[in-house]
């Protein structure tokens, strides 16, 4: 069982990220489609960048789970603390890197992208083939899935004004020109 978990965690990786860089270009492909738009980047912001890691994997989790999300451990919570380990991780990295520079490069960005993913996965992974754990970390998992996702669709439209929120390009916020 250990090594179906890690070759479809491993296949995640390869989903998540392919499946995130589409994302990135999905709002501009569809003509602007307000329907994609709570899916997909609408502008450079860190914060919508953040969602081309949420959504792909929350889309892959639910494969997994019909293939084995009964029968191996932790299931929800593994898979929560990946999908939020996703965005924490971008957003210290991206930070991080951009406070020593003084700005961003788009290769870094794009490896820190990678980066986060395999982290998501790994952690999702150790918690799938750990011993079980308490029952109640499965029930509040996908709560906590909700409230990520629902905040990121919130934001969509709705962003608060702070930098995170910020298109660096046009200096908007949420759907901008």
């Amino acid at each position: 069982m250990k090594k179906s978990i890690l070759r479809w965690e491993l296949g995640g990786i390869v989903f998540i990220v392919v499946l995130g860089s589409l994302l990135h270009f999905a709002f501009e492909w569809s003509g602007r489609a307000i329907p994609i738009a709570p899916i997909a980047a609408v502008n450079e912001s860190v914060w919508e960048h953040l969602k081309l890691g949420f959504w792909p994997a929350l889309v892959y989790a639910a494969l997994e789970y019909s293939r084995f999300g009964k029968s191996a451990n932790n299931f929800f919570f593994a898979k929560t603390l990946g999908i939020y380990l996703i965005p924490i991780t971008i957003v210290v990295l991206f930070y991080s890197y951009t406070a020593i520079l003084g700005h961003d490069l788009l290769i870094a960005d794009i490896a820190i992208f990678v980066v986060a993913v395999i982290v998501g996965q790994l952690v999702s992974y150790k918690l799938l083939i750990a011993s079980p754990l308490p029952e109640r970390l499965n029930r509040f998992a996908p709560i906590a899935l909700a409230v990520l996702g629902i905040l990121f669709v919130a934001f969509t439209f709705y962003p608060p004004q702070f930098p995170l929120f910020r298109d660096p390009v046009s200096g908007g916020y949420g759907i901008v020109g």
